[in-house]
């Protein structure tokens, strides 16, 4: 479940499907296409950074912040066990900063190596769970453009992105 993103990065980073169960940033895989669903994030990345914000100053102001443990609560973890996700990666990407004159990236996957533009890889989801559990088709994750435009043949089997 590990991916790499190397290359002409300030930052090369792994990353770890197998968590992203746990991550708030993932979307339903039957959502990851709607209009809606991207304005939805967008709203809820916001409330993340402001929640994020008001913590940070209350960790640093209040000692008894820091046991705070965010759990996930039953029927999160059930969810979690049916439902199949997808993360978007444009947050990953960006903090590898890629260097200005980086334009491209390359897929390396099970089956050879796809080449996409830095903006295709930016505005794309990685699919990671299906039905609660790891892909086990070509996995270790899939590649889906957020418009939805190559949902019915995915990029699969991605095991390192190299921007370059």
């Amino acid at each position: 479940m590990i991916i790499q993103i190397t290359g002409k990065v300030k930052f090369p980073i792994t990353l770890d499907a197998s968590v992203w169960i746990f991550d708030d940033r993932k979307i339903l895989l039957e959502e990851a296409f709607s209009i809606q669903s991207r304005k939805n994030v967008q709203k809820e990345n916001n409330a993340v950074k402001e929640a994020a914000e008001r913590l940070s100053k209350a960790y640093t102001t209040d000692p008894r912040v820091r046991h705070i443990n965010p759990n996930m609560d039953k029927q999160e973890r059930e969810d979690a066990l049916k439902n199949s996700y997808v993360m978007p990666i444009k947050q990953f990407i960006e903090n590898t900063e890629p260097k200005q004159s980086a334009k491209v990236a390359k897929l390396i996957t099970n089956q050879g190596e796809v080449e996409l533009t830095l903006s295709q890889l930016k505005n794309s989801v990685l699919h990671f769970s299906n039905k609660g559990k790891p892909l086990a088709d070509k996995g270790p994750v899939h590649l889906y453009f957020q418009d939805g435009s190559n949902k019915n043949s995915p990029i699969k089997g991605i095991t390192k992105i190299i921007i370059d």
